[in-house]
């Protein structure tokens, strides 16, 4: 598509013209795009509210707020990140010195999901504009509100020499792909996510990908089991579980369960105290592609609660299963407002089933026991991990968010963010005194260099 490589040649032209690596034009980019978000933050909410149902609250510290405070925090520690770092230099080398440099890649891709169409679109490019590169984004169509602001908004504060955006569904993403770019920021599922590598590698580009998996979540005896399940409702059932590290599943002895069950319906009577159809703060599936998949996890026979849906408003309840490996709800990641509570005799076993199943992006412990929590941590690999809470690991600036193996490669946040779309150039800077050591020819040399060696070693 003509239109789309006419921008991404725009950005190319203005990368070599360095018109983002200066200090002063990084932060002034970055307080723009902080201005952005102030600015226009009622209509970003009103369209997260249009696509998502998204409360004003799960909006703000979720998305908008979410984003000030990583601008914020990404301003205070540039110029300490941008300075090049002296490094050691190997005694045979003197004079010399070593140190490194971040650079900004080119010209890099964004593509973001419809969870958090917002958020998930600008947390990336926060890193992009930080490191001096030039950025096109790629929002999702899946949440047509969200990709129509953006498209209308990026353009009132930025060059579409610095950073352009295309909207658009498959056609557009993949001429998009097509194009050669510095590196590929893709949060989504594995299958898209395959063939971003795939068409990545033609232009041996790197990717980062933000992927998913069934975040597993193990609750020990040794608990305050009211506290759990208020932490597990709100972790589950925010943005109506259409949250990449929602916790997918809960493995727990079949007494922990049931008293568990009582507390989550306790929570949720005092979350959502009109019902939570009726409750403002509650929000809706994406739409009627995943209202159905969503419906075909729940087995009827499973329910222990909830279990309501209402296609209309694309309404599903928080609903809990008493579920089995086998389970439809435990086939693939859920993405929704469904919650399997699986058995097991002990923490051991709980391990083993986790470490069975393809590495999860988070995964969750609730005990009062440090040796439990402890051993978890040990035993279970996963892109991030949260003991006795869940989804709050992933707010933080100085945690790096990402997967493993099935769940993503790579990560960002913070100062990782800017890591991801810098190269960090080796320099070595010599003078002229010479060591004839090296120069041919270069017999009866080498028993020297083997003893030097050995020396300084």
């Amino acid at each position: 598509m003509q239109f789309i490589e006419d921008k991404h040649q725009r950005l190319k032209l203005a990368f070599g013209q360095r018109i983002n690596h200066s200090y002063q034009t990084r932060c002034h980019n970055l307080l723009k795009l902080k201005s952005l978000i102030v600015d226009n933050e009622d209509a970003i909410l009103e369209a997260l509210n249009k696509d998502l149902g998204k409360s004003q609250f799960e909006g703000v510290i979720s998305e908008t707020l979410f984003l000030i405070n990583e601008i914020d925090f990404t301003l205070k520690r540039l110029k300490k990140w941008m300075k090049k770092r002296r490094v050691s230099t190997p005694f045979l080398q003197f004079p010399a010195r070593s140190y490194v440099i971040p650079e900004p890649l080119g010209t890099v891709l964004i593509i973001s999901p419809w969870n958090y169409p917002f958020q998930l679109l600008i947390s990336p490019l926060i890193g992009a504009l930080a490191a001096g590169n030039t950025a096109m984004l790629k929002p999702s169509e899946v949440a047509p509100n969200v990709s129509s602001l953006v498209s209308e908004l990026i353009p009132k504060y930025f060059s579409e020499d610095l950073i352009a955006v295309v909207e658009g569904g498959i056609p557009e993403t993949q001429a998009i792909l097509d194009l050669p770019f510095q590196h590929i920021f893709y949060t989504g599922n594995g299958t898209v996510g395959r063939i971003v590598m795939e068409k990545a590698s033609k232009h041996l580009c790197p990717v980062t990908l933000e992927l998913g998996g069934k975040s597993p979540c193990y609750v020990d005896e040794d608990n305050d089991l009211e506290v759990v399940a208020r932490r597990i409702v709100w972790g589950k059932f925010f943005n109506a579980g259409q949250t990449c590290v929602a916790p997918d599943y809960i493995l727990s002895t079949e007494r922990v369960r049931d008293i568990l069950i009582k507390n989550m319906e306790k929570a949720l009577n005092q979350f959502f105290p009109k019902g939570v159809k009726a409750s403002s703060d509650y929000g809706r599936i994406i739409n009627e592609h995943h209202f159905e998949r969503l419906e075909s996890y729940i087995d009827p026979s499973e329910i222990a609660l909830g279990g309501e849906s209402d296609r209309s408003s694309l309404f599903i309840s928080p609903t809990i299963l008493k579920s089995t490996g086998g389970s439809p709800s435990m086939k693939e990641e859920i993405f929704g407002p469904v919650l399997p509570m699986l058995t097991i005799n002990s923490q051991k076993e709980a391990i083993e089933f986790i470490k069975q199943r393809p590495h999860p992006l988070a995964a969750y412990a609730f005990s009062r026991n440090s040796r439990i929590l402890d051993e978890f941590e040990n035993e279970v690999s996963s892109g991030g991990m949260c003991l006795n809470d869940s989804l709050v690991h992933l707010s933080s600036e100085t945690l790096p968010f990402g997967g493993v193996g099935e769940s993503g490669m790579g990560s960002y946040h913070g100062k990782r963010s800017f890591e991801i779309f810098s190269h960090y150039k080796s320099v070595m800077r010599r003078g002229f005194f010479d060591l004839p050591v090296r120069y041919p020819p270069y017999e009866g040399k080498l028993g020297l260099i083997r003893k030097l060696l050995s020396f300084l070693g």
